[in-house]
């Protein structure tokens, strides 16, 4: 992965360059093995690069990349699928000079247009530099792993992969108290019913699964969604042939995410996730493969993961590294995150999966898999019970199923009263009472100065899902709002150690397939994630995989929101909050609330990452 950034003006700007090499020198952390620069004679048109070494680490792999003397690349990210794509356009006569995946993607825009995006498997953001069109092309990835701000305005357009380096660029640093005011209340990093929308005024942010053009000489900026996954439930196949596809198109997806030509390693939860990836990876024969797995640890905590971790590494004779974070180094942590990230952060997860890819580059492995997404895709959160209970309830299958009494078996705490019910029978309803509530809540919420929640009463952007069913749900955090957050987390936390991270379970074709399948193959006899759980019965240990408890990455944030210094350092913020005529006075006289990472109305700890973010 690298960073980019770049500027286009229609007045050809004589501080152009200087300002895109100020930009490309705070995204040093995201390529620190070369940087580079293009700009045209006209000097209407400036890239830079910072290059981290992945595939092909030689001079000539080393971007801006030209093409057919017409094409210029600035690219963060992968194609997986570079070497299939590469023997398909060297059979349209391609010709090519390094082994690289960016002259690939070069190759496929110049032969392909647009349309080049549907072939491409991989995690990417890139822009192309036309100068017969005098045109910018830029796309960004299906599920937004890699990231594309911009600014569109006084005849230019000036891009990069993350915000520090657009203020580099003579674009305003200004917060957006509209999503600032989400973020306080109900803990939104973004709007669902506005995808461009950043923490930033007048700074937007590329879709996932979005293409822009710009056109200089007409100044005109458009944007297109190139590709959805569709909700098209086919109830044809069997279990057996359910667990059969998966397990071929989860292959495919590891096999692709682990050519390189450094080393890659695993993350290691001690979750299903993780563990899966591993257990996969154990049929691979990738001479870049180091069998080494990393984990964060928290001794003394109930939900450390270790010994599992461990039983994990144990079996497939990996490696096993931990790191864990000292409680009187979560106040110099919170803090450097915070400038690293540009954007707050709802928990301390942040903290702990910093710290695992950190101890991933002090052990040489610059790429890592992870499992990120599984549990979006294949209902692996207790939240998703209500949803597909509500479901079986709408269709009058809720009691002969037995599913709620399967999870009940299980130790499932997850209620199911009159509001469910209702929300069964009558969503649309359900869901405007359930919205109107939300907006009240927010409106009143005391620790608010009365004018900030007054000036933002109208903004909340609380939203649900399109259609009321698990499909439905699952389709919202994968697609609308929830993973696009933790994508951002793990792009900004790796790229910090000039580390990769690839995600198996985001593979298009494998995600695709997974939203046909009905529900009964992601919530079955109380088991979440049931079809991931079958396809590794025989490869993982059972309590692996039979687990009954679901920890989701989780370090001792209650505890360590006790801890005096990061008392102080929350009082500290709230006490900015309060200058910014965000938070009334009364705030500073009410006790710090510590709260669990995944607990809901963690205040304090929002309080804390918006000051350390927005007001330092």
């Amino acid at each position: 992965m690298c960073g980019i950034a770049g500027i286009v003006s229609k007045n050809g700007q004589a501080t152009s360059l200087a300002s895109v090499k100020n930009a490309t020198s705070v995204l040093g952390h995201r390529g620190p093995d070369d940087e580079g620069f293009y700009r045209n004679d006209a000097g209407t048109a400036t890239l830079g690069h910072r290059r981290l070494c992945i595939i092909d680490l030689s001079a000539a792999a080393a971007q801006p990349m030209s093409y057919a003397d017409r094409y210029h690349l600035v690219y963060n990210g992968e194609l997986y699928n570079y070497p299939e794509l590469r023997k398909e356009l060297e059979k349209k006569g391609c010709r090519f000079r390094t082994q690289s995946d960016s002259e690939v993607l070069l190759a496929a825009y110049a032969t392909y247009g647009k349309d080049c995006l549907a072939q491409f498997d991989g995690a990417f953001a890139f822009a192309i530099w036309d100068e017969k069109e005098q045109t910018l092309f830029a796309a960004r990835d299906r599920f937004g792993e890699k990231p594309f701000f911009f600014f569109y305005g006084e005849e230019r357009l000036v891009f990069a992969s993350e915000l520090k380096a657009l203020w580099q660029m003579e674009v305003n640093k200004e917060v957006n108290h509209r999503l600032l005011y989400n973020f306080l209340t109900i803990g939104y990093t973004s709007n669902p019913a506005d995808p461009f929308e950043t923490f930033y005024h007048n700074i937007h942010k590329l879709p996932a699964a979005h293409w822009l053009t710009y056109s200089l000489p007409q100044n005109e900026l458009a944007t297109e969604r190139y590709w959805q996954a569709d909700i098209a439930v086919d109830n044809s196949l069997s279990e057996a042939e359910a667990i059969h596809r998966f397990e071929d198109l989860f292959r495919q997806s590891i096999h692709r995410r682990m050519r390189s030509d450094v080393p890659v390693g695993t993350s290691l939860s001690g979750g299903l996730d993780s563990s899966a990836i591993v257990a996969f990876c154990a049929g691979e024969t990738s001479a870049q493969y180091t069998h080494n797995g990393f984990t964060a640890s928290f001794p003394g905590f109930e939900k450390d993961e270790t010994s599992q971790a461990a039983t994990v590494a144990k079996q497939f004779g990996l490696h096993h590294y931990t790191t864990t974070v000292e409680e009187r180094d979560v106040v110099s942590l919170m803090q450097k995150i915070s400038q690293q990230q540009d954007e707050p952060f709802s928990s301390a997860s942040v903290l702990a999966q910093y710290k695992v890819f950190e101890l991933a580059r002090q052990h040489g492995v610059p790429v890592l898999l992870d499992g990120q997404g599984a549990d979006e895709i294949l209902a692996g959160y207790h939240k998703y019970y209500k949803w597909w209970w509500q479901e079986l309830y709408r269709q009058k299958k809720l009691g002969k199923s037995g599913e709620r009494t399967a999870a009940q078996a299980l130790g499932i705490k997850e209620g199911f009263g009159f509001q469910n019910k209702a929300a069964a029978l009558l969503p649309e309803f359900s869901a405007s009472i359930l919205q109107s509530q939300k907006a009240k809540k927010a409106f009143q919420h005391p620790d608010l100065n009365r004018d900030f929640a007054f000036g933002n009463k109208r903004n909340l952007y609380y939203s649900t899902p399109s259609t009321f069913d698990l499909n439905g749900v699952l389709y919202y955090n994968t697609f609308v709002n929830g993973l696009e957050e933790l994508l951002r987390l793990a792009d900004r936390n790796s790229m910090a150690h000039s580390v990769e991270v690839r995600l198996p379970f985001l593979q298009h074709q494998l995600v695709e397939f997974i939203f046909t399948l009905p529900p009964q193959f992601k919530i079955h006899q109380g088991w979440t994630k049931w079809l991931l759980r079958k396809a590794v019965d025989k490869k993982l240990p059972q309590e692996i995989v039979w687990r009954k408890d679901k920890v989701g990455y989780e370090p001792p944030q209650k505890r360590w929101m006790q801890n005096k210094a990061v008392q102080e350092a929350i009082t500290g913020a709230k006490k900015k909050l309060v200058q910014e005529h965000i938070l009334a006075p009364s705030v500073l006289h009410k006790p710090i609330t510590p709260k669990e990472a995944h607990a809901g109305e963690s205040y304090d700890w929002r309080y804390w990452s918006a000051a350390e973010t927005f007001f330092r």
